[in-house]
Parts: structure tokens; sequence; C-alpha cells
């Protein structure tokens, strides 16, 4: 939706040139007056590293990625410690992610030249500090290096408890690798692992989904994400639906929703995102978010500054989101002239950023309370989005209370169209 008094956003692209490196003045380097978002002369606390290298590209992902091989790795490495040199000064991190492609896919020795440059850097002991890995990539070895480093929690990619589900997915792992590898996280002392999980796969049963889920389930992990498949622009799955060999069923997808929001809480995992699930810890501070909740996604749906790394990594700091080349050899070459890759730099105005909060801050269960938007936004969620909020709630889809905003559980289901109405 476009507010007719809100300018247009400013649009820079950038070549993987000198022409935006992190000195940039106004960009990424010298702190802007501070506006509306108020983020001017704050650290920024979180960090996305994108690393781009997977076996083979599974149906539905739409990522980039490139296929592995030795030398494209060290170099990607390489190019990643300068850009971490580059943008150090600017971090003081609470919480890092390292996804992907797939991390685990690196050697030790990169993981060892990684982990050097952010000590050197200062950039370790954070709060929470992820990293997403498959299966079938999980060694006893690497885990204990990510666990001796630093790295806090694991994000385990199962997708699938099924063999023939995770082949219509181009998996490359079996059920029983999944099993194999959570066990080798917790003997190198994970103790907050995520479970990813995806349901609405073709061919998949209501039966299947929820004996699936109950395998997950009994692994008895800190975390669950779970997603429903959707059909992402040039994949292998997206073309099968154009070509009519395979038909989505909204009810039984709806179905597979009920029964994880169901079974989760029978399993003592509280919802507090559209699609993730969080044990609560002994004692927590927060009332509203489970313990294990993943926060680095938090400061995502809560409107916070964060860098991007790496080949298509996005960022947003200070007013402005980034996003970086999608070719690791045009990033390389970037970052070996001592320069960032970045690509495009959009400047938002601060409404249309608003309302991009407020889109995906109602994705968690505890939706937006007014005060906590006024602080981040500087707007008043009551009067700039007023009819919107209504029409929510006639549809069943919201609740309007005292002190929030917050989707039903109707309305979470349709989290997407939802937060369509909020953007401007």
């Amino acid at each position: 939706m476009s507010n007719g008094s809100a300018p247009e956003p400013s649009l820079v692209y950038v070549n993987p040139s000198c022409s935006l490196g992190s000195d940039q003045p106004g960009l990424l380097g010298a702190a802007p007056k501070a506006g509306p978002l108020g983020e001017a002369d704050q650290a920024v606390g979180a960090l996305y590293v994108h690393v781009p290298f997977c076996v083979r590209k599974c149906a539905y992902c739409a990522f980039y990625s490139e296929p592995p091989s030795e030398p494209l790795m060290s170099r990607y490495v390489a190019a990643l410690v300068r850009e971490l040199e580059l943008v150090a000064g600017q971090l003081q991190p609470r919480t890092i992610y390292f996804g992907g492609g797939t991390p685990s896919l690196l050697s030790i020795q990169h993981w060892e030249r990684v982990f050097e440059a952010m000590d050197r850097l200062g950039l370790r002991g954070v709060t929470e500090w992820t990293i997403e890995c498959n299966p079938e990539s999980v060694s006893l070895d690497k885990a204990r290096l990510w666990r001796a480093a630093g790295i806090n929690r694991a994000s385990l990619g199962a997708q699938a408890m099924d063999d023939r589900l995770l082949q219509r997915l181009g998996r490359i792992h079996t059920r029983q690798m999944v099993f194999q590898a959570f066990d080798r996280l917790r003997q190198a002392g994970f103790d907050n692992i995520n479970l990813d999980l995806m349901f609405a796969i073709p061919g998949q049963s209501l039966v299947d989904w929820t004996q699936g889920l109950a395998e997950a389930l009994s692994l008895q992990s800190e975390h669950l994400s779970a997603y429903e498949l959707t059909y992402e622009e040039h994949t292998t799955l997206a073309a099968q639906l154009y070509a009519g060999l395979v038909q989505p069923d909204a009810d039984l997808a709806a179905d597979m929703y009920e029964a994880l929001c169901e079974r989760c809480a029978e399993a003592g995992l509280v919802q507090y995102e559209v699609s993730n699930f969080a044990r609560p810890k002994p004692g927590q501070a927060d009332p509203e978010l489970p313990g294990w909740a993943c926060w680095h996604n938090v400061n995502y749906w809560r409107g916070g500054a964060y860098h991007g790394l790496g080949p298509s990594a996005a960022g947003y700091v200070r007013g402005v989101r980034t996003q970086n080349c999608a070719d690791i050899v045009q990033y390389c070459q970037a970052l070996e002239r001592g320069c960032r890759a970045i690509e495009s730099a959009d400047q938002l105005p601060p409404l249309r950023r608003a309302g991009e909060i407020a889109a995906f801050g109602l994705r968690m269960t505890a939706g937006w309370p007014f005060e906590l938007f006024t602080h981040v936004t500087g707007f008043d969620l009551r009067r700039e989005w007023a009819s919107e909020m209504t029409q929510l709630v006639r549809q069943g889809w919201a609740c309007w209370e005292a002190d929030r905003f917050r989707l039903t559980r109707l309305g979470l289901r349709f989290a997407d169209a939802a937060a369509e109405l909020f953007l401007r």
C-alpha cells in the first residue's frame, strides 16, 4: 500500500568495486543524524554470515548457493575474514548467526581461520551464536570445535523424517542421519538445538506429517521450526507446479498446521512466532518469550539492526538496507581489493520502515505492545494503522487489547496476508 505523503525510497545501485566501501560517509561509515527509528551512534548487536555452499540444490530452495570446492571455499573464507575486519568497528554483537547454504560444509581448517579472526577482532563471547548444519555434514570433531569456539546453538536442517519425502525435497541425507547428527551435537556439548521441519510437501499426508513430527519431538530439542513449503520462483518445485505436476492442498496444509501447534504444546514447546516453538527456561525473565527462543530472529522481528556478511547477505544498519552481490567470485574480488561487495543500498522512509517492522513483529504471538512499537519506530501503531487493525479484528484475525495488538490463532495462519496491510 502506498502512503501519499511518504517519499519514495532512495535506491542506490552499486557494483562490487570500491565505490561503496565500509568507510563510505553517510551510508555505513560516519553516523547520520538519528531519525524516528533512533539508530545513530549505536553499535550493531546482531551479525548474520551467509555461507553459500551446497552439495546439491534442494528442490524448494531459492537461496544463493554454489557447489563446494576447496579452492573456492578457501578464497571465500579469506574474503569473509576481510569483510569481518571492515565491519568489526561497528559491531558489538549479542547474537551471531551462520546460515546458508550449508555452513557445516566448511572444513575444520576453514573454521579455525574464521574463529581466529573473530577472536582477534573481539567478536566472540556473544549471548547466542547459531550455526545451521545439515545432518550429512555434522561430524563429532567439527561439532566439538564449534562448541569450543563459543557457538552455543545448532540449527539442524532435518526438513522431514521420512526418506521418501527427503528425496522429494532433493535432500541428500536420510532419516537415520538426523538422529546421528543430533546425537553428535549433544555429545559435543550443545544444550540448545533447533530442528527445522517442513510440511505440505508434495505427496505428504496428514498421517505422514504427524508421525514425522512425533519422531522429531521425541528428540526433545530445545527449539523447533516448522515451515509450510512455499513454491519459490526459479526452483524445481515451482517448475513442477507450473507444469501441473503438483497440486497444493490448502485445507490439508491448514490441518497440518493445527496438528503442529497442538503437538508442540503437548510436548512442552511454546509457540512464540508463526513457525517457531521453544521450551521455557526455569525462572526466565521474559514472560512473553520462552527462554530457548532464537534471539537472533527476535531481533529481526522487532526491527533491530544487523550486519549481513557473505555473498547475497542482507543487512540493515542506521536506516540503510544493504544487499551484498549474489556472486561469490565478485564477492571475493571486491574484498580482495579491500572493499565490501554491496550491490545495493536502500534508504527507507521512516513510515515505510515502521510498517515493515509492524508486519514482521505481528508474526510473534505476543504481537506488538504499543509502547514498545513507539519506542522502536517513533510511530503510534494505533494512529497510523487504525483502519487496518480494525479490519483484521473484524475478520477474526486479530485482537486489539489495552496494551497491544496481536494476531489470533487464525490470524497467525494467514500472517503474510495480514502483514500486507501494514506495508506502504
